[in-house]
Parts: C-alpha cells; structure tokens; sequence
C-alpha cells in the first residue's frame, strides 16, 4: 500500500554453532542489563541494524494517518513496516537484499527480519517495536549508538553482533523526542564511533542532545519535517556499504526522497544533512 505524502502536508504536520570456518570472533556483553554473560560473535560479519517504531495513532503525538496502516501494535499493515514502502515489504522486494529470518519476539519487540546483502558481506537485521513503546525503541537506538547496548543473534552457523555491535544503526518512525524526555545519560562506553542514519522529524535537533557524548557518526538525520519511509534508508545503506562518503550516502539518500516524494534533489538535501555542523 502506497501512501504519498506531498511535501506540503508534511510542512503541516542459546545454542551456539560456531564453526572454525565462520570468521573472527569477539567477545561482549550480552546487554547492557547484563554484566557477567560473555557472548561471542563473528566481527567478520557486518551488521546494519534498524530499530523501527511502528506508525501509532493511538500512542504517538502524530498527525492521524488511516487507521489501518496507523496501528502500531500490527506490524503487517503499518506504514512503516508493512505497507509497499514499509521496511519490511520494500526490502523483500529488494533486489539486493535476501529475507533469511523472521521472528516474532514479545509485546514490545514485535518482528525482527534479518537478510543477508547478495553481494556484500553485510546483513540486515530490522525491528519492528510497537508503537506503544517507541520510548523503549528510542532509548534502545540511543543507548546501542554509544554501546551501552550490545546484543548477539544466532543463525544456523554464526552468531551476528547486533545492537552496539553492528557497523550502521538506524532510527526509522517519529520523532518521539518531540513529546517526551529520557532521563539517561548517553556517555560511550568502549571508544568506538559507530554510523547512524535517523530518520524523523527534526531529528538532529532533537536526538543530538542525547548523542553528543556518544561518540557517533551522524551519516544522515534531518533538519526539517519528513516522511521516513523505506526507500531513503534502502539507498543511503547501499552507499554506506560500498564505502562511500558521508556526503555521497546523503546524496544518494536525498535522490531517493525526492523521486519518491516529487520534489526537488535541492529540497531533498536541505531536508537530509550529515555530520555535525
């Protein structure tokens, strides 16, 4: 299910099989709510990991979308997810992109997809988190940015570093930080600068309070009101996984809002920023 929005609108608005043959490993902490369990993953396989707050028109201070695709707590037709350029159904269509596990986890965490890149050594790993709790699904983003939140996803022969462990993270859905405050603080906890990409309204003003200790890499957030759906993510991962610049991904990034939106690549990139300044 298509829903356009013209550019108008949005100004209104356990077992663990390691084998000798599946690459390096490293050790972590299984969560930051868990101090004493080591878990072991293969660093060899690139991670890019998506936490995705589910449309909610129940639960989010948003303008109401249909009610059907509005329902945060149905993956299966919600405009972030399930609709024709939701995360989940744009990159099963993807070309680039193999679906190689679906999971249904509990009440907060509703779906987690994983592919595998056709070409590259990377996967994907998205979460679809209720709408109810996008609190939880920004908090879980933000802590992961500053590695206080690592976790690992076993596949049939390697263990995936997830969580703080991945190369890329992303936010997708609305800025909650428009409505509610956190109360943590966000201080990187191993040194490492990891990628982000945040797709929301307003995000670098309203996520940078919260990451500037972090000691992340802000690939692509956003200046302005905006319409996260799949395609800007899709394209801005393919650049940042051939290993193009900040400034190419945010070009590439910006191409794929404006055809989808219909409106101009200048508009676009006013809209979609990288870095700091």
């Amino acid at each position: 299910m298509r829903i356009f929005f013209p550019l108008f609108l949005l100004l209104l608005s356990s077992s663990f099989y390691f084998q000798a043959c599946s690459g390096n490993i490293s050790q972590g902490q299984a969560s930051a709510g868990d101090s004493t369990q080591t878990v072991l993953h293969d660093t060899s396989k690139k991670v890019v990991h998506i936490y995705v707050a589910l449309c909610d028109n129940k639960y989010q201070g948003i303008v109401p979308v249909p009610a059907g695709i509005g329902n945060g707590q149905s993956p299966a037709t919600n405009l972030y997810w399930g609709c024709g350029f939701g995360v989940k159904t744009y990159f099963r269509k993807s070309s680039n992109w193999t679906l190689i596990s679906t999971q249904s986890k509990n009440d907060t965490l509703l779906e987690r997809l994983v592919f595998k890149h056709v070409s590259k050594n990377y996967y994907l790993v998205a979460d679809a988190y209720n709408g109810k709790y996008i609190k939880t699904c920004t908090e879980d983003f933000i802590k992961s940015s500053a590695g206080l939140l690592n976790d690992t996803l076993h596949l049939a022969n390697s263990v995936l570093g997830i969580g703080g462990h991945a190369s890329l993270l992303a936010y997708i859905g609305h800025d909650g930080l428009m409505d509610f405050n956190l109360s943590g603080t966000y201080k990187n906890a191993d040194g490492r600068k990891r990628s982000i990409i945040i797709l929301a309204c307003y995000s670098k003003t309203f996520f940078s309070p919260y990451l500037r200790d972090a000691n992340v890499n802000p690939v692509v957030w956003t200046a302005g009101l905006m319409c996260p759906e799949a395609y800007t993510i899709h394209d801005a991962i393919e650049a940042y996984i051939a290993g193009e610049s900040n400034e190419s991904i945010r070009t590439r990034a910006a191409r794929a809002y404006a055809k989808y939106q219909k409106c101009s690549e200048a508009a676009a990139r006013r809209l979609l920023v990288t870095d700091w300044e």
